[in-house]
This record gives C-alpha cells, sequence and structure tokens, in this order.
C-alpha cells in the first residue's frame, strides 16, 4: 500500500497542471500559501492545513518543502518524518494541481544517500533505519520509492505576480557552477549530487545582494521567498528582495499571497502569519 502511494505521489508531482520542467508557474489569479521547512513537524503540518481551507478555497494554492528528518523519534532513536511524507503525499493525491511540494537540501541527501546532520545525528541513517524496522523486508523497496518521489518534487515555484519560491539559492562562491536551465530541462541523478545545479539550488545560505538582484534578473521576479537558513523567531527579511521563512518549530510561520496583486518585500513581511496563530 505504502509503495502504491509513493508511485501515485510521483505521478501527481509529474502531472500537476501548473509543472513546466521542474517549475511550477501558478496563475494569475488565487491565491497561495507559502510555508517553510516542516521537518517532521506534524502539528504544523495541520495548522498549515487548516489555514489553507483549501475544499472551500479552490483557488487557492499550497507550497510545501522539506518535509522529512525532524520531529518523533521511535525507541531506537530512528527518525519517523517519513510518516508525515505519507500523509502529505496524501494531501497532495487529494488536491493534485494545488499542492505543490518543492525539492530541499535534505532532499537531495537522501537521494543521493550522501550525509546530512541534524541536532547532531546523521538523518539518513536515522530514517532509513525507521523504515526498516517498520517494514521488515518491505523496506528497502519503500526507502527506493521515498528516493523516487523526492527526485520527482520541482525545484520552485513561481507566481504571476513575480514571487520566487525555492528552498534556497546558490551561495555567491558557488553561483558562477548553477546552470539556470536546470529549471527548464529534464532532471539528473547528477543534478543533486554536489556541484549540480539542483544540489546548488537547495544547498546556499547567506545570499549578497548583488547575488539576489543576478538571481532575480535570471528568473525574471521581484522578490524570494526562502526556507532552508534556520529561523529562530520563524522568519527574517535577509535581503531587500528576500523573505526567509521556518515552519519547522514553535515560532513556525506561513505566508499567504493573493496571486492578481502585486508585493514589496515590505508587504511581504507584514502578511507572515504565526502559525501559533492558528487553532
Amino acid at each position: 500500500m505504502i509503495v502504491d502511494l509513493l508511485k501515485k505521489g510521483v505521478e501527481a508531482n509529474n502531472a500537476d497542471a501548473f509543472r513546466k520542467g521542474n517549475l511550477v508557474a501558478l496563475p494569475a489569479d488565487g491565491s497561495a500559501i507559502l510555508t517553510g521547512d516542516i521537518h517532521g513537524h506534524r502539528r504544523n503540518f495541520e495548522r498549515i492545513v487548516t489555514f489553507a481551507d483549501l475544499d472551500q478555497n479552490p483557488k487557492r494554492h499550497v507550497v510545501l518543502q522539506e518535509i522529512i528528518h525532524g520531529g518523533p523519534e521511535d525507541a531506537e532513536g530512528g527518525c519517523l518524518s517519513y510518516k508525515l511524507l505519507f500523509d502529505v503525499i496524501r494531501y497532495k493525491l487529494a488536491f493534485p494541481d494545488r499542492i505543490h511540494i518543492i525539492m530541499g537540501n535534505h532532499d537531495t541527501a537522501f537521494i543521493n544517500s550522501s550525509e546530512v546532520m541534524k541536532s547532531g545525528k546523521e538523518m539518513n541513517r536515522a530514517m532509513s533505519s525507521a523504515v526498516e524496522r517498520e517494514f521488515g523486508r518491505a523496506g528497502a523497496e519503500i526507502i527506493l520509492k521515498i528516493k523516487q518521489f523526492l527526485f520527482s518534487q520541482p525545484l520552485a515555484v513561481r507566481c504571476q505576480n513575480r514571487i520566487w519560491v525555492s528552498h534556497s539559492l546558490p551561495s555567491d562562491h558557488a553561483a558562477e557552477k548553477f546552470d539556470p536551465g536546470v529549471i527548464d530541462r529534464p532532471l539528473k541523478v547528477n543534478d543533486v549530487v554536489r556541484p549540480g545545479s539542483a544540489y546548488l539550488l537547495t544547498w546556499g545560505r547567506r545570499h549578497s545582494q548583488s547575488l539576489l538582484d543576478k538571481m532575480a534578473e535570471a528568473f525574471d521576479v521581484d522578490s524570494f521567498v526562502l526556507g532552508h537558513q534556520r529561523q529562530e523567531q520563524g522568519w527574517s527579511r535577509a535581503g531587500g528582495n528576500l523573505i526567509i521563512i521556518a515552519s519547522d518549530h514553535n515560532h513556525g510561520c506561513l505566508l499567504p499571497v493573493n496571486l492578481d496583486e502585486s508585493y514589496t518585500i515590505e508587504r511581504l513581511a507584514g502578511s507572515i502569519v504565526p502559525l501559533t496563530s492558528i487553532a
């Protein structure tokens, strides 16, 4: 059943009506709920679902990212965030053209089985061991299907009102190695391995304003909404055209935007909603 769920998730990612290559291009009407890293935080995911209320808002989209690595553990210390990933896939299947799950750096690390540390623990080993304990002989196939699902995720979302959403952007020192064409062409495994362009897009930190301006020109946008960089207070304005948000702790936030309205960076900052304010 889980293998079938993951297969259907891959199919839904690839069949997304708004997806073009590795980019989801949202329409010029309706609204979108933009979120940061979730990292296994089930309560915050539930708050996002409640706030979005997609049944009552047929033109609303939800952008999610970095579901895995964090949250509850099993008795052996294994990471159980795959359980939340399965529920996020079910959410995607319920609203296949309105839930968009973008690729993060923990996703690329899981795909290529490279080490990634969080809170002093190597997360790929922690999650894979928990999967194997729960599913026994089927564990290896489920791990493979999780990798295939993560690989099928788009890299970014572009709103018609010139807002760009991705997990991160290439760092300044790696920008020259980044190929913006990765957004348009079929993704290859080498793209998610250092120094591939999907890797660079998901791992970069501490962007200079000159880099942000260069990326804005390359992607033809005005503002960026990113995750990846930890935000103790839930969000920050990290440049003249950059908001970083986090959704993986008690100060986590989301950012609602109307797709038919323009936004300055000040208006984006003023639209932040703390997740704890959602019942």
